[in-house]
């Protein structure tokens, strides 16, 4: 199976994410910096993982946390130097670990040069690097934004009487890559840290840098959904192949493209490898399971249901079983921890449930990608209070709501389960003051129980912790390609209690059971045809196997090799 996919170091690598803000200060101001990445490098390679993906680190007026780049190729201030940057990649290359990096070019800053340019005047040579419409042709057709207070992504700009283009932000204004000039500065940009020694990107809303600058009116075969317009741009192909044909191929380095809207219809169109596009990409249909129909944050009223958990899971691996390659992810800086949202993170819970849903990630085909915490359990902070919230997301939803004479409270209360701010509460270092991220107060509060055992420092001397079940599981996939390329069949798909499934790769075969309810439980596996199984790993004590009947505890983990 190995050699017919064709082996790749992006196929067999685990990712760490690293959301620099949150990582580690050692400059005392609160805010994680490089430096402090640098002071956790031997950390990381311990854990196993192989590729670190930094979340951006260049200089922004962090509108949106560094998603609004105001200059390419120079790193924050308060994140550090080019010259700490140097020492970062440079530590991680002796240490054979790999680094891929945020590219964010749907849109720039409002302070980026060009932009400041682009709104000087109609005729200005920057002018068309960004979407403008003229006031007097009338107010532009509705585009919806995700961060505008009235979620609208045409912002009136007085200057020159013209309306730009936000899909996010109103200080994060649409590039136009309909101007062969700006796709010229996006390759370049690439190159720059490529030659620096990058190995590669994920790249931000990529699904949306084409557009149809006609604009007209949102056609009715979208039903009102303009996510999925914006990712059905009519030169979305072309310009990702000619970032391919011009940048990437030169380059052994990896892309993983952030595609919300793509569907598993599509899916093939832009990692068949014979297209020259990307090599994998995130889908969001998990990301969307316990979320209201079209609405992106709210959390909806029923529980999910682990049937439709194993469905996404398993018709994405479908897509990818011939052509192609997929990622493999429970959450990450958009979205709220793992152990939260699809296990329980509760004291009786909570180790089990971290510790299956890693045995998961690590067992099925796919690139698995690891959010930073989630290798000690790090669980959603719930706040209380709108004033504890950073997130420009949370923040100007609010404001909607409640300039809309909305319920604020009912929205707070679905924000202790869905903002982003749940994602980037400070790293848990040790149990003591501020978790050792800071020995100041942080920008973003502490989650308190740092204190009770969720922290690098107590679960490293904890044989048993979640930390080092996590580095066991670790090796475990590298030393099993099976793991790694092996074929997928989902067992008893209508199982509401247990995802049980196997990994096939020529002799090697291997069953992974997978408990997703808080009672003791059990499965039957008449239909597997097996000798005796090997137990390579579990979460709990395991009981006997009788007959072809696994008992399992609740959120209880094992993987066997079959005979």
């Amino acid at each position: 199976m190995a050699s017919e996919l064709q082996r790749k170091w992006w196929k067999e690598g685990i990712v760490y994410q690293i959301y620099p803000r949150s990582f580690q200060d050692t400059t005392g101001n609160g805010i994680g910096d490089l430096r402090g990445i640098i002071q956790r490098l031997d950390y990381i390679k311990d854990l196993g993982v192989d590729i670190i993906w930094l979340n951006p680190v260049y200089v922004s007026p962090n509108d949106d946390n560094g998603y609004d780049i105001a200059d390419y190729r120079n790193i924050m201030p308060e994140f550090g130097t080019m010259q700490d940057f140097d020492e970062l990649l440079s530590g991680m290359k002796e240490r054979g670990l790999k680094l891929i990096m945020d590219l964010v070019v749907n849109h720039s800053s409002d302070e980026h040069p060009w932009f400041i340019e682009s709104r000087k005047s109609r005729d200005n040579p920057y002018r068309d690097y960004y979407h403008w419409w003229p006031a007097e042709d009338g107010v532009p057709p509705k585009r919806w934004s995700y961060f505008d207070v009235d979620g609208d992504a045409w912002n009136y700009d007085k200057t020159t009487n013209a309306y730009y283009l936000h899909i996010f932000s109103e200080k994060q204004p649409d590039l136009k890559w309909e101007n062969p000039k700006v796709r010229k500065e996006v390759h370049d940009i690439m190159k720059f840290w490529f030659d620096k020694g990058v190995d590669g990107f994920r790249m931000d809303v990529i699904s949306f840098i084409s557009k149809d600058t006609e604009f007209p009116e949102l056609p009715e075969k979208y039903q009102g959904d303009f996510v999925s317009f914006y990712t059905d741009g009519p030169k979305l192909h072309e310009y990702l192949h000619e970032l391919h044909t011009e940048v990437l191929s030169k380059y052994d380095v990896m892309t993983v493209g952030e595609a919300p809207g793509i569907g598993l219809d599509k899916a093939l169109d832009f990692v068949d490898e014979s297209r020259g596009e990307m090599n994998m990409f995130f889908h969001f249909d998990l990301m969307a399971l316990d979320r209201e129909e079209n609405e992106v944050f709210l959390m909806r009223k029923d529980p999910w249901k682990l049937t439709e958990f194993k469905k996404i899971h398993s018709e994405w691996d479908a897509v990818f079983a011939e052509k192609g390659w997929g990622s493999m992810f429970l959450n990450n800086h958009d979205f709220p921890r793992s152990v939260s949202r699809w296990g329980h993170d509760s004291r009786t819970h909570w180790f089990k449930s971290a510790t299956m849903l890693q045995t998961f990630l690590l067992t099925m085909r796919g690139t698995p990608y690891f959010y930073y915490g989630e290798e000690i359990g790090m669980t959603n902070i719930k706040f209380e209070n709108f004033s504890d919230y950073k997130d420009i997301n949370t923040i100007n939803r609010y404001h909607t709501i409640e300039m809309q004479g909305g319920d604020t409270k009912a929205f707070l209360e679905n924000e202790k389960d869905a903002s982003r701010d749940n994602a980037r509460t400070p790293m848990q270092w040790d149990s003591s003051e501020h978790a050792g991220f800071s020995t100041i107060r942080p920008w973003l509060q502490v989650n308190e129980n740092y204190k009770e055992g969720v922290n690098v420092s107590d679960q490293s001397e904890d044989a048993y912790s979640v930390l080092n079940y996590f580095r066991r599981m670790i090796q475990i996939r590298k030393d099993n390609l099976g793991l790694v390329y092996g074929d997928y069949q989902l067992l008893q798909q209508d199982n509401e209690e247990i995802y049980a499934y196997t990994r096939t790769a020529g002799a090697s075969r291997f069953l992974v059971l997978l408990s997703f309810t808080t009672q003791r439980t059990s499965i039957n596996l008449s239909e597997l045809a097996f000798n005796k199984a090997k137990l390579l790993i579990s979460n709990d004590d395991v009981q006997a196997v009788e007959g072809k009947t696994f008992p399992m505890y609740a959120y209880q983990a094992c993987v066997y090799q079959l005979d």
